[in-house]
């Protein structure tokens, strides 16, 4: 009784229809280039309150953005719309010109990456999860992944190589290794956008300088949104935009932001060092 007490619960959730779906003449995008544009667009859970608001931004394929603000200042409001996770209040989201409301969601969905926090590892082997990126992919393609995120040997040497057991959740692994397997999730899918939303801020200082050096690799050539609090991690990004209350009140690449003595410059000096 306890169990179909439970199970009407979520099946009432599963039954529940969705807010918005795409319209019969969606389009799918067969190859995004990652251009993505903010024409003042605003935005709330509800509709009555905004989190973000007058949103204007410009994004070519292939740079590296950085979101830095406060908790609650609206970095991953706007990655989840990026995302279409929600759909803008006002104004327009582009993605590769087309407005991103009359996109097909799963041709935009299968050539994006998204590398978070805390990632979901699966029961299973590291080779079975690094596939979910990529069901396709052979064990030569996943170790090639693994080479050029320079982390192969750390992996080779597991009793079981590849086909290692994870665990629930990633138990065995320890949490570097965990996000390598992340970030080579998202390597193997081969994303055009990759968003990175506190992709290492639960790794300690040691771990984080190979980490670094995998992101550089996997931040290659794609259009990226890295969401950050350690500022450390975002020195090389194409442009940092600063948002507060949700609104972006500066922008411009880091160097250039600390010299303007801002927002930017103040948490810079007291989180970076």
């Amino acid at each position: 009784m306890t169990a179909m007490a439970g199970a009407e619960r979520v099946f009432s959730l599963l039954d529940t229809p969705p807010a918005w779906s795409d319209p019969p003449d969606a389009v799918k995008l067969e190859h995004l280039r990652g251009e993505v544009e903010f024409r003042h667009v605003h935005f709330g859970y509800d509709r009555h309150r905004l989190v973000l608001q007058d949103i204007n931004l410009h994004v070519a394929p292939g740079q590296t953005v950085a979101l830095v603000g406060h908790t609650g200042s609206g970095k991953s409001s706007i990655v989840n719309l990026i995302a279409k996770f929600y759909l803008p209040t006002a104004g327009q989201l582009l993605v590769d010109g087309h407005d991103i409301c009359g996109l097909d969601s799963h041709s935009l969905h299968r050539s994006m990456g998204i590398v978070l926090q805390q990632n979901f590892l699966f029961q299973g082997t590291i080779a079975e999860n690094i596939r979910v990126g990529r069901p396709s992919a052979t064990d030569f393609e996943i170790a090639a992944a693994l080479r050029k995120l320079d982390c192969w040997e750390m992996f080779a040497a597991l009793p079981d190589g590849l086909y290692t057991q994870v665990g629930e959740r990633g138990a065995s692994l320890s949490a570097g290794q965990r996000q390598l397997v992340c970030f080579a999730r998202a390597l193997i899918a081969d994303p055009r956008i990759l968003i990175l939303d506190e992709a290492t801020s639960s790794i300690d200082t040691r771990t984080e300088a190979r980490l670094q050096a995998a992101l550089a690799v996997l931040l290659e050539g794609r259009t990226s949104f890295v969401v950050a609090h350690r500022l450390s991690t975002i020195r090389h990004a194409d442009l940092v935009v600063v948002l507060d209350h949700g609104k972006i009140i500066e922008r411009g690449r880091h160097d250039q932001l600390v010299a303007l003595r801002g927002s930017y410059s103040q948490m810079y000096q007291r989180f970076a060092a």
